[in-house]
């Protein structure tokens, strides 16, 4: 028998903020944390100049020296992120996160870039002033997983989830499958990355970047007819995931419960997505969760402001949860996180769950008619009582995930 698993700790930090209130009140002030990055002019070949960085992150002074020398950008993200999520499911100090029973499944779509320049500097010249001792560990892609189980003593099973923009709701997902099935009995779960020139730079080659370079406060658009392409964001965000009579024999506290996850594959092309696999990977999660489609109440779309991601993803969710499904698109905000997408937009969705209000889609304003029918949330926000929240990711590759919480 299947043991159920609920969330008892959620915690983050994105461009707009660290915690709830203030990421909502930033957002009903019609705020994006995308802005013009002067400091990327000197890349001559580089066409965006966007991003949605989180200015002044710096945990220098918080953790101890010997404990950051193995952790890069993204992995102090991680593990800030991290200690949130712990604090919020009054775990903090708590001697069980070192008894073997707590395990760590969580994602990046890389390490920390600026890791690689020693490296390269080695390969290129036949030096390496910029190697260090901790180059790789800064640069490995099961860095921030590895550094929140140094840091925190965690002695459970690891689950590293390097799956692009997946990572992060890959991590949900497997981590969620491993309390059920009886292997642990909380699993610290979630995503992180870093902005870098470096992962501007992937998406620049396909032209696949907002080039809005004047205007930041009008991009990424998501659904929408004139949307130019995307614009890439940094963050991290943590749950903790327990199972349920564990959680009530601690009095833990319950934001929501992860009742359904689906994942598949496209098989088909490397950035090319297809909406039959993407709506056979949200079958899965109805499936999983013993639900009807009607039982959804809204939708955490991926929305990467692409315009075949677009139109995929919106065939898809119409196909299998209908046209008059409410959705909106966090990554208008927040900007293309990349690994740490599926934690953040979970995180945020159980927020607005739980507030009963879903933000808009920023900058959306004329829906592209290639897009499928659907309630695309526009203009206000959208205020509804919901059961069931589902959120949906894709990645390179055509990985796919969906991911069904249940209000409690």
């Amino acid at each position: 028998m299947r043991r159920r698993v609920v969330i008892t700790g959620m915690g983050g930090v994105t461009a707009l903020g660290e915690d709830w209130p203030t990421i909502r009140a930033r957002i009903e002030a019609g705020k994006t944390g995308v802005r013009r990055m002067p400091e990327w002019d000197r890349f001559q070949n580089l066409n965006t100049r966007l991003a949605a960085p989180i200015d002044g992150f710096d945990v220098s002074r918080r953790y101890d020296r010997k404990k950051l020398r193995s952790m890069g950008p993204v992995s102090r993200m991680a593990v800030y992120a991290t200690e949130r999520a712990i604090t919020d499911a009054g775990l903090a100090g708590d001697p069980s996160l070192s008894l073997g029973r707590t395990g760590i499944a969580y994602g990046s779509s890389f390490g920390s870039p600026d890791a690689l320049l020693g490296f390269a500097e080695l390969m290129m010249n036949g030096t390496s002033n910029k190697l260090t001792g901790t180059s790789y560990l800064q640069m490995m892609s099961q860095t921030a997983a590895i550094n929140i189980g140094l840091f925190f003593g965690v002695t459970g099973r690891i689950i590293p989830t390097s799956s692009a923009c997946t990572s992060g709701s890959h991590a949900i997902g497997y981590g969620a499958e491993t309390i059920s099935y009886g292997m642990q009995d909380m699993m610290i779960v979630g995503g992180a990355d870093e902005l870098s020139v470096f992962e501007a730079a992937v998406f620049d080659t396909l032209f696949a970047t907002s080039t809005r370079n004047d205007a930041p406060e009008t991009t990424p658009q998501p659904f929408d007819r004139d949307r130019d392409g995307l614009v890439i964001g940094e963050g991290a965000a943590t749950l903790v995931l327990e199972e349920f009579e564990h959680a009530k024999a601690r009095g833990a506290r319950i934001h929501a419960e992860v009742v359904g996850y689906g994942t598949n594959s496209d098989g088909n092309h490397i950035t090319q997505p297809s909406s039959a696999t993407m709506a056979a990977a949200l079958r899965l999660a109805l499936e999983d969760a013993k639900l009807p489609a009607e039982a959804i109440g809204f939708v955490n779309g991926h929305g990467t402001a692409t315009e075949w991601g677009d139109i995929a993803e919106s065939a898809a969710t119409s196909a299998v949860l209908g046209k008059r499904m409410p959705i909106h698109a966090l990554k208008s905000y927040f900007g293309h996180s990349l690994g740490a997408c599926g934690s953040i937009e979970a995180w945020l969705g159980i927020e607005m769950m739980k507030d009963g209000w879903f933000a808009p889609t920023a900058n959306l304003v004329n829906v592209d008619e290639r897009c499928a029918e659907l309630d695309y949330i526009i203009g206000a926000g959208y205020r509804r009582d919901i059961e069931y929240l589902m959120s949906n990711n894709f990645a390179f590759g055509g990985i796919n995930t969906s991911l069904i919480f249940k209000r409690v």
